[in-house]
C-alpha cells in the first residue's frame, strides 16, 4: 500500500530514508502478533480518514484522494481475512466493512469531509474495541501489543 503521508513527509530526502522505513515495516509485518496487525490497520485508517478531512478542508485534492483510496485498500483487507464462519457478529462486520467503503468511495468522488468523518465515527470505536481486545490478550498471555 502506498503511503503519501510518508511521502510528503519525506520529499527531497535521501531515497536510504526510504529504504530504511520501508524495511522497518516490512519486518514490523512479518513479525507482528494477528491481533498487532488488526490493532495497527484499525489506527492507520483512522489516521488516513484524519487526513483526508482535513486535506479535503485545505483543498488538498490530490492528498484526500490519496487517503482516501488508502482507507479504502485497508478495507479491502479487513474484509478480505475477515473469517465469516469465525462467530456470528463476522457477516454484520463484514456489512459494515463493504458499507463504509462505499461511503468512503462516495465521500471521495464528491470530496465530501462530512461524509468521511461519519465513517470515521463508526470505525473509531471498532478501533477501540479491538484495541482493548488486543490489550487484554496480552494481559492474560503475558505478550505485547508491539510485538
Amino acid at each position: 500500500m502506498t503511503d503519501p503521508t510518508h511521502r510528503a513527509a519525506t520529499e527531497g530526502t535521501a531515497p536510504m530514508n526510504t529504504l530504511v522505513r520501508d524495511r522497518y515495516l516490512g519486518d514490523a509485518v512479518a513479525t507482528g502478533s494477528p491481533q498487532t496487525l488488526l490493532v495497527r490497520l484499525y489506527e492507520r485508517l483512522v489516521v488516513d480518514l484524519h487526513g483526508a478531512e482535513a486535506a479535503i478542508a485545505e483543498r488538498r485534492l490530490d492528498v484526500a484522494n490519496e487517503l482516501l483510496c488508502h482507507a479504502q485498500d485497508i478495507l479491502d483487507e479487513l474484509r478480505g481475512t475477515l473469517r465469516l464462519d469465525a462467530w456470528a457478529g463476522a457477516p454484520a462486520l463484514g456489512q459494515l466493512y463493504d458499507f463504509c467503503r462505499t461511503e468512503l468511495v462516495q465521500a471521495n468522488l464528491g470530496k465530501d469531509a462530512g461524509r468521511t468523518a461519519a465513517v470515521r465515527g463508526l470505525l473509531e470505536p471498532l478501533r477501540d474495541a479491538w484495541r482493548e481486545a488486543a490489550a487484554s490478550l496480552a494481559s492474560v498471555t503475558g505478550t505485547s501489543l508491539s510485538a
